[in-house]
């Protein structure tokens, strides 16, 4: 596999970088202060500023990263416990938002379109949360395992732990997979196909994985339900201090957050479609099969989810030690940039899939096609590419 970009005499030229991933938290800690030092009630929506405008912006500004790791530093990078320490304090900073924003939408003193402000900025906040849950639940540490299951308690989106480790990275770019989106396929159909599905997905993982061990559903030892109790246990300790008022924006927040990961997921893996084997049997992930961008600060602010060609080709890498690589196909944004493109299906349509004809050589064919819209994407791709 060979990588791209620079190769700096630092093992970690972004070491110091990396805690600016923490801002992303720190956005629930910020508008009460920004507001009261400002006056501008628009700092309630912190949150989608900094990702859908700041972010695209410095994206844009910053440019590319262009550094890869060297193999020779590949074991100290991943034995530096520092890179760890920069998601373990994640938790906290969260946690500490969502408490003072529970206390805020609890009182009179904001009206109800700044505490919907706010809880579109915790939403954010719980989406990347999932992202930092990401991180942790791929490490085989047992106690990282179990922070994975408190950063998703915020957005109640428990489910995702079992599924994206044991569902989506074994069938990642398939028909099979509800998290890999489909050439044609808009973002309004993924969402409600890829949040049910991988529902489903889960529960019939750890159903079978407890069967396997003589174990029932209702058990200390399912994974689902202990990250569920966590949140039933978190929503009811806010409850009882600050008073159902803030039921209402407690779940907005947690729609928020599941949305915002399953946009990244459409991004992520639009239209990509892995090989198969002789056999018949799908061919091993590789970095052909998943989008890839290497936009210097969503790297920062998303731990490298953006390397996620990598990831998928090597999913026990820490975060520090992921690269970009000439064989993934490229975005032409970052990740922030992308969602909102992906907001807009005619704009995301004319963007993305003349990059996924291109990645096969102009073979629509080999592309993952949404079944419903297959005959009329073979029709107008196969012409263009026979033109």
């Amino acid at each position: 596999m060979q990588t791209v970009g620079k190769r700096s005499g630092s093992p970690d030229p972004k070491r110091h970088l990396w805690v600016l991933g923490l801002i992303a938290p720190g956005c629930a800690l910020l508008p009460s202060q920004l507001v009261l030092h400002t006056g501008f009630p628009v700092f309630w929506w912190i949150g989608p500023i900094i990702v859908l405008i700041a972010i695209p912006v410095l994206d844009w500004v910053v440019g590319e990263d262009g550094n890869n790791p060297r193999d020779e530093d590949y074991e100290l990078l991943s034995n530096d416990r520092y890179y760890r320490w920069c998601t373990y304090l994640f938790l906290p900073i969260q946690l500490t938002g969502l408490w003072i924003a529970a206390y805020m939408w609890a009182g009179d003193e904001l009206s109800p379109v700044d505490k919907l402000g706010l809880a579109a900025t915790l939403g954010f906040v719980s989406g990347i949360g999932i992202n930092a849950a990401h991180e942790l639940g791929h490490r085989v540490e047992h106690m990282e395992r179990w922070l994975a299951k408190i950063a998703l308690a915020q957005s109640g989106y428990g489910h995702f732990f079992v599924e994206h480790n044991k569902g989506h990275h074994a069938r990642v770019a398939t028909p099979e997979d509800p998290a890999s989106a489909r050439l044609g396929e808009a973002l309004w159909e993924f969402l409600p196909r890829s949040v049910f599905g991988g529902f489903r997905s889960a529960v019939r993982i750890e159903r079978d994985r407890l069967r396997r061990k003589g174990h029932g559903w209702w058990t200390p030892h399912n994974h689902i339900l202990q990250a569920w109790s966590m949140t039933l246990a978190l929503y009811a300790v806010l409850l009882a201090a600050f008073g159902p008022r803030i039921l209402p924006y407690l779940l907005l927040q947690a729609v928020i957050g599941a949305a915002l990961l399953e946009t990244v997921n459409y991004v992520e893996h639009y239209g990509l479609l892995r090989g198969k084997r002789s056999n018949g049997s799908w061919a091993r992930c590789s970095p052909a099969d998943s989008w890839n961008s290497d936009r210097l600060v969503t790297n920062i602010f998303l731990f490298h989810l953006q390397r996620h060609s990598d990831h998928h080709a090597n999913p026990g890498r820490r975060y520090q030690t992921l690269r970009s690589t000439r064989e993934a196909p490229q975005l032409p944004a970052g990740y922030a940039t992308m969602i909102l493109l992906a907001t807009i299906p005619p704009l995301w349509r004319h963007v993305m899939d003349p990059r996924v004809l291109a990645h096969y050589g102009g073979d629509v064919a080999k592309a993952n096609i949404a079944p419903r819209k297959r005959k009329r994407i073979l029709a107008t791709y196969g012409e263009a590419a026979a033109a």
